[in-house]
């Protein structure tokens, strides 16, 4: 197995299995990696900016390039998310719902993410016959993720006071 196969599995990999075993809400973490993505998009430019503007007060250890500011942003959402949720996935049933949005936001982030690589390591992966089966089916990956995460949200709602309203009037006439 060359190494850009394994380096693009591991990108997927690692967020589903990390988003099952601590039980982290995937479609929150979806949807943060969304927030993450319209954070590249329209505050990289300025965060930049801001960044060259006070170079001189912050110490040098190496030079902060775009696709690290942009990688940055990309990926803060996600990991403050996937803190504050650890545990909020309780029983097998939601734990195995939880799986499929999981697997969206591997792939999903993989193909954000990837680009923002270091000019090497980005070129490698996406050479590979994996990434280029995976860019095909971007739009199927990002639709499909969303329908699903939203269907999950759904499923999620909490229960109305209908319901026990309706038992609860039963037993006082």
């Amino acid at each position: 197995m060359d190494a850009a196969l394994i380096m693009l599995i591991a990108i997927i990999a690692v967020p589903v299995i990390v988003i099952v075993w601590l039980r982290i809400n995937a479609t929150l973490v979806f949807l943060s990696l969304c927030l993450g993505a319209v954070l590249t998009r329209y505050v990289a430019d300025d965060a930049g900016w801001m960044m060259t503007i006070h170079a001189d007060d912050v110490p040098q250890s190496g030079s902060v390039t775009e696709a690290s500011i942009k990688l940055a942003l990309l990926l803060f959402p996600v990991v403050l998310t996937a803190l504050f949720m650890i545990k909020t996935v309780h029983g097998h049933g939601k734990l195995l719902l939880n799986v499929l949005p999981a697997l969206g936001v591997g792939l999903l982030g993989a193909l954000l993410a990837v680009p923002f690589l270091p000019a090497g390591t980005a070129g490698t992966i996406t050479g590979s016959a994996l990434w280029d089966e995976i860019s095909k089916l971007q739009d199927f990956i990002v639709g499909a993720s969303a329908l699903l995460c939203l269907f999950v949200l759904w499923l999620q709602r909490p229960k109305t006071g209908l319901h026990h309203e309706g038992k609860h009037g039963k037993h006082h006439k």
